[in-house]
């Protein structure tokens, strides 16, 4: 089996090292945060102190970071102890620029790299049931795949360099649209005497259907694990959310594209998230709506 270094130990990527480790692979993880250590020990992955441990003699090394800048910036430590032919995968979720360029930093050094963002939140990292958009030449996809298959139950080759990251952007920007258009819906309903329980029947076997109705529905009551049920703890966080409309919001700038509800929908949650949203799952932005 291989030696992958896991660099970020958060929320996503300890279940997602835990996984590679279930699977037999040898997982060097780094964090500089130390909270982060004894969780991700006590899920069989070997915490070293520091990222050239990490990454020296690793057969891959896989990034989960805040930002853009933060990839780039470990992406260049990494380039620097990393062994020709290495893979890296970054699966945080950034902008696209940021993407190509790490990209083009590795391969001028012989090194493989995809850009692999996820969609499945804490759940799905936890389960092994990810989706991965993946960005890359066949060859770095090719050395990807079988790893990216132990913590996912979806793969999709999206196509060139950074294409993992657009396909990212462009997916949670309709997470983000059609979570507000529930939230709206279920508030309507309250006002005019339909019950929650009725619409989302109605809903969820018609037309109005989607993610962010049956698996993540923003009201309590129909969907018994959904994070409305819980106090809206998040699975996804309001600010991630604000993230990934705003870095839709940048791609749509630069290239010339109109997106109206994606601009509508980032102003919401920039508001939801000012006024108390932080550290509430998306989902809770339905209260945001209400009031």
């Amino acid at each position: 089996m291989s030696i992958i270094g896991f660099i970020g130990l958060g929320n996503m990527g300890v279940p997602m090292a835990a996984n590679l480790a279930t699977a037999g692979h040898t997982v060097l993880g780094f964090d500089p945060a130390p909270d982060a250590h004894a969780s991700a020990a006590a899920r069989g992955i070997r915490v070293v102190e520091t990222l050239h441990s990490a990454v020296e003699g690793a057969d891959a090394v896989m990034t989960m970071l805040p930002s853009g800048a933060i990839v780039c910036a470990v992406w260049d430590a990494i380039i620097a102890s990393a062994q020709r032919g290495t893979l890296l995968i970054d699966s945080s979720t950034i902008d696209v620029d940021s993407a190509r360029t790490i990209h083009t930093r590795a391969k001028a050094v012989g090194l493989l790299s995809l850009d692999a963002p996820v969609s499945g939140g804490t759940e799905g990292a936890g389960a092994g049931t990810l989706t991965f958009m993946v960005g890359g030449d066949a060859q770095s996809f090719a050395a990807g795949e079988p790893l990216l298959a132990r913590m996912g139950s979806r793969i999709v080759h999206c196509g060139a360099p950074g294409n993992g990251q657009a396909a990212k952007i462009c997916n949670n920007m309709i997470l983000g649209v059609t979570m507000i258009a529930v939230s709206e819906a279920f508030n309507l309903a309250d006002r005019v005497g339909l019950s929650r329980q009725s619409l989302f029947d109605v809903a969820s076997a018609s037309s109005g259907q989607c993610y962010a109705l049956t698996t993540h529905c923003p009201v309590p009551g129909p969907v018994p694990t959904a994070s409305s049920n819980h106090g809206y703890r998040p699975g996804f966080a309001s600010e991630l959310m604000l993230k990934d409309l705003s870095l839709s919001q940048d791609v749509a700038a630069a290239s010339g594209t109109t997106t109206q509800l994606g601009s509508l929908a980032c102003d919401i949650f920039d508001r939801f998230v000012a006024q108390g949203g932080r550290g509430r799952d998306y989902a809770a932005v339905v209260e945001f709506l209400r009031a």
